[in-house]
This record gives structure tokens, sequence and C-alpha cells, in this order.
């Protein structure tokens, strides 16, 4: 429930009364920008220069919080149409991926990522709340329904719901963490190792010291050999 900012950081997120060119902790008010969520920077790097993103957003949470990513999708994706059957009316985002997923082959996996991306959606490209889309101010819609059967309103939704899975997001963070310490992806033989040092941290709450000390304590990271 707080960030570091400066006044031009702070006028972009529309927090009041911080002024000077030097960064200082500031307790957020807006519910909307808690967390890694709500951060600039995860919200520039899942979109395109030109708009949002479900799909990248919703992949980035689905491989880099839950673990879960998608597979990659079938070669020869058509790109995404900006008008309509009538060759005229510019479509919003969330129906251009409507008309994506009428495709069989790409709902099974848009069904995972768009709702996910879709409850960001009031985030801009550059992570700016917005309200409303274009110069006839629609209504941004962030709702959606995850394949679970979980409905997400927007951000606050999708927040509640990753931390009710804070053990997969712990995993997927020591799961990193040991791909770092290891020099090399996590294999197979490793997962007892993952799920041992997952289960020693949670009653700290998964604290990030205790991954990092489960870690270095962990076979895979003692034993590890450096290639020939």
């Amino acid at each position: 429930d707080y960030t570091f900012v400066k006044e031009r950081l702070a006028r972009h997120y529309g927090i009041a009364g911080i002024y000077g060119n030097y960064f200082r902790r500031v307790k957020l008010t807006d519910p909307a920008r808690r967390g890694l969520l709500g951060q600039g920077s995860f919200l520039m790097v899942t979109s395109y220069p030109n708009r949002t993103s479900p799909v990248l957003r919703g992949k980035y949470v689905l491989d880099n919080l839950l673990g879960t990513p998608p597979p990659p999708p079938p070669p020869n994706v058509p790109s995404l149409k900006d008008k309509g059957k009538d060759g005229k009316t510019i479509l919003t985002v969330r129906e251009l991926m409507e008309e994506h997923r009428a495709n069989p082959t790409c709902q099974s996996c848009h069904a995972r990522m768009d709702p996910l991306g879709f409850a960001l959606d009031k985030f801009d490209a550059t992570g700016k709340w917005r309200e409303t889309l274009g110069a006839d101010k629609t209504p941004i819609d962030t709702s959606g329904v995850l394949i679970d059967g979980t409905k997400l309103r927007g951000v606050e939704d999708l927040r509640a719901m990753l931390v009710s899975k804070s053990d997969q997001f712990a995993t997927t963070v020591t799961e990193k963490l040991l791909t770092y310490g290891l020099g090399r992806e996590v294999e197979y033989f490793d997962e007892p190792s993952v799920r041992n040092i997952v289960r020693n941290a949670a009653p700290s709450g998964y604290r990030w010291s205790s991954l990092i000390i489960g870690i270095t304590q962990s076979d895979p990271f003692q034993i590890r050999r450096s290639r020939p």
C-alpha cells in the first residue's frame, strides 16, 4: 500500500501534494494503484506503444505470477483488425479480442489470458488511470470470468484472486530465483527442493528473506557444478 515517487511520477499516478525531483515513499490511498499491478513499469512493458494489450498483460500474470504460462501461439496468426465488418466502425480492444476469440484455435488460450488483462484495462498503455475510451467517452468494461468461474470486475478483484493463491505465487518466485541462482532452468528433479523451500517459508508468510535462505540451503544450490 505504498510506493516511491517524485513530482513527475506522482502527477502520472494522480497523487497530489508531491513536489521536487527526488523520490520519496508515499502511502497509496487509491486501492487500484497498490502493489505490482499498479506500477507503470509493469503496465507499460505489457502494452503496445499505441494501446493496451489484455493478451500481454494476461500472459505476464500467468507466466510470472502464477507460473502457468500459456502455450505459444500457432504460426501465422493474423493481426487484429481495428475496424468492424463494415470497414468503418472503430472497435475497442475488448471488441477486437471478442472477434479474435471466435476462432476456436485461439479461444482456448485467450480464455485464460484475456480476463486477467481486461481487469487491468483502466490503466492505459503508460499506466495512467482512465475511465473511458476515445472521443465518444465509451466506458471501459473491465469485467471477465476466469476458466474456473471466478468473476473479476477490475484490478482489485484480480489482486484479491492472486493473494488467495499466495502459495502458487511463492512457488513461481522460488523457481525463478532458483533459476537465477543455478544459472540454468529448473528441472523436474529440482521440484522436491522447490516444494520444501516454499513449505518452510510458509510460516513466515513467504518473506523474501525466507525464500532466499531456503534457496541457498537447498541441495540444487549447494551441489551445483559448472558446465564443462
